[in-house]
């Protein structure tokens, strides 16, 4: 492993041109639970009879618009998280002017608090809102001041967060926008996402170059694939390959 890391490390010294695709796996050094692992957000019981999936739906948002809105505001908001390592040190790449893009499948916005500023967010964020009806925008602290479903002040249309539900499509110029930042890099950095998520997994084969680095906790099906594979907490590995 260390003869990887070391591998790694002269890599990205010297490199330019480079993309990171990341997932939740980025923020649980900032103390945001992923999804899946054990101790993860799918694993924790809702007191509801309904599965996590099924209360991040469109379809639980269009029926059960109030539920939707505690959950979501009680599970998936963390106003105290703070950039970790991995988010510094992306920050600091692009700053270099050797990072040209982070996509992220996260919704906390720690990308931009650390100080990226390409950050295309495939997946939405949960710092932007907007009135269903007549889409005027709204930030954070106005839907954190009530518990359940918020409306908005002008036509008191439902207020919901800028993010990307189970049975909605992806935005697809983000998404379009991603393939082509990939489809360009000479280095691309894969992290901290079981990469399981379909169409989001599926954007590693648009990398057309030699220098593909994996980094998780845990392998995943798409290990095969990659030049270089590290193991472990990616804040720590970043951290310490950048620093």
């Amino acid at each position: 492993m260390d003869k990887v890391l070391n591998e790694v490390k002269e890599i990205l010294k010297n490199g330019r041109n480079i993309v990171f695709f990341g997932g939740a796996g980025v923020s649980t050094a900032s103390n945001i639970p992923d999804f899946r692992s054990s101790t993860g957000l799918y694993n924790k019981k809702s007191g509801t009879n309904y599965s996590p999936e099924y209360m991040l739906s469109h379809t639980f948002f269009k029926f059960h618009p109030d539920e939707f809105a505690e959950y979501y505001k009680k599970n998936l908001i963390y106003p105290d998280a703070k950039p970790n390592a991995a988010h510094i040190a992306l920050a600091k790449l692009e700053e270099e002017g050797r990072l040209n893009a982070v996509i992220t499948q996260n919704i906390d916005g720690l990308h931009q608090m650390a100080g990226s500023k390409n950050v295309i967010e495939i997946h939405g964020n949960l710092i932007d809102y907007y009135c269903v009806d007549c889409n005027k925008t709204f930030d954070q602290d106005y839907v954190l001041k009530v518990e359940g479903i918020d409306h908005c002040d002008s036509c008191g249309g439902i207020v919901r967060p800028d993010v990307v539900l189970y049975e909605e499509p992806l935005d697809m110029d983000k998404f379009n926008r991603a393939i082509e930042a990939i489809s360009n890099a000479d280095i691309f950095i894969v992290g901290g996402t079981s990469l399981v998520v379909y169409p989001a997994a599926g954007l590693l084969r648009y990398y057309n170059g030699n220098k593909l680095i994996l980094m998780n906790m845990e392998p995943t099906t798409q290990d095969g694939l990659a030049d270089y594979v590290i193991y472990g907490d990616i804040s720590k590995i970043l951290g310490e390959l950048i620093s």
